[in-house]
């Protein structure tokens, strides 16, 4: 039965078809998106704002390179004709306005517009954007069925079972989408997977649930121990191991007397001294002496020891002792056995009950908080009949409640986060997912791992929503936390991808692994910080604070700081932030030289979320190394290599960003030259906004917070989400970065309103 069990479990996981309760469903990632849905007023729409505002603008100021018929980087407008077009390829004309109202359009060496026409042409194209959204019918989207990825996997292993153990370090790796690995279209199960689930399971449970016994009462005994010595200083034995509690000891002796004075002996257990006795007993007729007493578990040496002072002989005869034996008996009366807490956890129960029905209240109880919502008693039953099974073949109640567990922890509601639409609702209908749902977005979202006693409790009493904010407080407070806060700022500043960085050891001796994790850390808890101490989101990109060890401070020149340790230290105003840790500065960098454009384009990504179009896929331009004829400094160079008129509009956006930090080395350390020349960290960007060094661009990104403020919007939206943004996710995004801007752009106040959101509380059934 049990085999036939795994291999349905194999198929229904690789097979396509799962069925939820009485309701198939499809065991494959959501059908995509479809294409904005022309909506009521969209007939109005046509010839309206695109015909009247924006195209005499790209007629005036963009056709003669991306119109009639012109299509300079793929672009051309010719396609589009009216709003309802815009609004098919939302993507590209969010782009376009980017560039727009950053002025990095129309580029430098063509007519420029003035400043009040691109205003109104931005203008327009957002009021497009807005139009469609007040009439669209509401949408949320839907998350594609997920299973549970490998640091949610541990976790919820960690909360649900209590052990310390952590099985998906062996699983495959997680694949990534929009830059984070709980995204639910791409987390494949392979039937590598499965087979690791199958094995987990097994051995989460033998961990778990211990299968002891007291120790049972026996005698051993020893005979024949080696003879005695004339040694008045000498021990005769032998070593036993111990299970804690009463022991009977005795010992068969004899003696040799030599004058008045008796064999004495010390009867010593464990390096005790227990008793003193006279042996007057003769070899041929050796006597008993014997001592009761507690001993700790353990292994040692039970004997006798020769006590008389000094050696005897009178006439010719020597004072000899002899161990005839050993005998042990016990252990009596032993200490209750202490189970460890992930024992005592699951195999909880009310007292009386028949060991079935024990079974079925911890299968019960332990299934609604694996599945993370309240179980049927026919999902019950059917673990039990695993426990039935275990049972007809003799084994004990403890390896019968393993057997019927099994199946909860290779379950697809164990192994998946499932969210079933409501019957009977019509395509497209959104609703209110459930407070068990919300429950576990909640604490996948603030945790990574599965809800816990309280969000439980409210979930079931229907009180958790009107208690978010509460627990949303806890929650970040609670250490569990960190799985996010350092998950979330690993995978959104690509900390990660600093681990196959390796800067040229000849160039940069002091680099090491140990330099490479502590840069790492820095990060992680500084953002931790940032997130804890409910700072302005803003205070990111140049907070007066870092954390250090000793090599990390040598490297970044900082005094005072010993020790492997992290300690917090003080920094010049707008001396730190993320964009000037050695973390973020090596990991856009060259091996042996710094990077400009990655630099700068690390910056349009993660920090502004406007990342520049990539290059023409037939553009063959060599590296910046094999250049042999660009001369002059690096900048100078630069300049020489962004001569191609297709290369300068993306190159003019990246590389003063880039320059900014050319003060730092390779390895984010401080110079103040570069080959001898002295470094030029100067920029103008294409707005014509003018910065030198990173303290200067820093003041540009705050003075413009509004977008960063967006951009972590949007990362941290779709790590709750575990899905890609949508256009229409643009409602509830704008509807964010507002309330967030209303109390000081703080952290609190991000997390609240994501949670708040309509996408985080609602669904949309899916079109036909």
């Amino acid at each position: 039965m049990e085999v036939r069990y795994l291999l349905t479990l194999v198929l229904l996981l690789a097979g396509l078809l799962i069925n939820f309760g009485d309701r198939p469903v499809l065991w494959s990632a959501d059908p995509p998106a479809a294409p904005p849905p022309r909506v009521k007023g969209t007939d109005e729409l046509s010839h309206s704002t695109y015909q009247k505002e924006l195209l005499p603008f790209l007629k005036a100021h963009c056709f003669a390179c991306h119109g009639n018929g012109k299509a300079k980087a793929e672009l051309s407008f010719d396609k589009f004709t009216d709003d309802a077009s815009v609004l098919k390829d939302r993507k590209l004309w969010d782009n376009v306005r980017h560039l727009l109202k950053t002025r990095e359009m129309p580029p430098p060496d063509r007519p420029q517009p003035k400043p009040a026409d691109v205003e109104r042409a931005v203008a327009a194209i957002q009021e497009v954007f807005d139009r469609f959204e007040n009439a669209a019918k509401p949408n949320v989207g839907r998350v594609t069925i997920r299973r549970l990825n490998r640091t949610e996997y541990n976790n919820t292993i960690r909360d649900l079972v209590g052990v310390d153990y952590k099985p998906a370090d062996d699983f495959p790796a997680d694949d990534v989408g929009y830059g984070f690995d709980n995204i639910g279209d791409v987390l494949t199960v392979s039937p590598l997977l499965l087979e690791k689930y199958l094995a987990a399971a097994e051995t989460i449970l033998d961990q778990a649930i211990a299968i002891v016994d007291p120790p049972k009462t026996m005698k051993q005994t020893f005979n024949t121990i080696r003879t005695g010595s004339i040694r008045t200083e000498g021990e005769l034995g032998k070593t036993v191991s111990f299970e804690a509690g009463d022991y009977r000891i005795r010992c068969k002796v004899a003696g040799d007397q030599a004058g008045d004075e008796p064999v004495r002996v010390m009867l010593r257990v464990v390096g005790r001294d227990v008793k003193e006795f006279e042996v007057k007993a003769t070899p041929d007729a050796p006597a008993t002496i014997e001592t009761t007493l507690r001993l700790k578990p353990g292994t040692g040496r039970v004997g006798v020891a020769f006590l008389n002072p000094t050696a005897m002989q009178v006439g010719g005869k020597q004072r000899v002792l002899y161990l005839k034996g050993i005998e042990i008996e016990g252990p009596f009366d032993p200490p209750p056995v202490v189970l460890p807490e992930s024992h005592v956890r699951i195999m909880a129960h009310k007292p009386g009950l028949s060991p079935r029905e024990a079974a079925r209240e911890i299968v019960t109880r332990f299934a609604a908080r694996a599945y993370r919502r309240s179980v049927k008693p026919e999902e019950v039953e059917r673990c039990l009949a695993f426990y039935d099974a275990a049972e007809k073949k003799g084994k004990r109640f403890e390896l019968r409640v393993q057997a019927a567990l099994y199946p909860v922890l290779v379950s697809p509601y164990f192994l998946f986060r499932v969210e079933l639409d409501p019957r009977g609702l019509p395509p497209g209908t959104t609703y209110v997912i459930s407070e068990y749902e919300l429950a576990s977005r909640l604490s996948y979202f603030l945790w990574n791992s599965m809800p816990d006693n309280e969000l439980f409790s409210l979930a079931e009493k229907g009180q958790l929503r009107q208690n978010l904010e509460v627990q949303v407080r806890r929650m970040v407070k609670d250490l569990k936390s960190k799985s996010f806060l350092h998950g979330f700022a690993e995978q959104w500043l690509t900390l990660r991808k600093l681990e196959l960085v390796s800067p040229d050891p000849k160039l940069f001796p002091e680099f090491n692994p140990a330099l490479r994790q502590a840069m790492i850390r820095e990060s992680l808890l500084f953002f931790e910080a940032m997130v804890r101490e409910d700072r302005g989101i803003p205070d990111l990109l140049d907070a007066d604070f870092t954390f250090v060890n000793e090599p990390l401070a040598r490297h970044y020149r900082i005094t005072g700081v010993t020790g492997k340790e992290f300690v917090r230290v003080k920094l010049p105003a707008s001396g730190g932030g993320i964009l000037t840790q050695a973390s973020i500065l090596t990991l856009s960098s060259n091996a042996t030289r710094t990077s400009p454009v990655k630099r700068g384009k690390f910056i349009l990504e993660q920090i502004l979320n406007t990342p520049p179009p990539p290059p023409p896929p037939d553009l063959n331009i060599p590296e910046l190394e094999d250049q042999k004829q660009l001369k002059g400094t690096l900048r100078q160079q630069m300049e020489q290599h962004r001569a191609n008129a297709v290369c300068a509009s993306c190159h003019q956006r990246m590389d003063p960003i880039g320059f900014a930090f050319e003060n730092f080395d390779p390895t984010g350390a401080w110079r103040d030259k570069d080959g001898g020349a002295a470094i030029d960290a100067a920029g103008v960007l294409p707005d014509g906004r003018t910065f030198d060094g990173p303290a200067g661009l820093k003041r540009i990104l705050r003075a413009d917070k509004e977008t960063f403020v967006r951009c972590l919007t949007e990362k941290m939206l779709t790590y709750a989400l575990g899905r890609g943004l949508e256009p229409y996710d643009r409602r509830a995004v704008n509807r964010i970065v507002e309330e967030v801007e209303k109390e000081n752009d703080r952290f609190s106040v991000l997390l609240l309103e994501i949670v708040k959101s309509d996408p985080f509380q609602k669904r949309t059934t899916p079109e036909k």
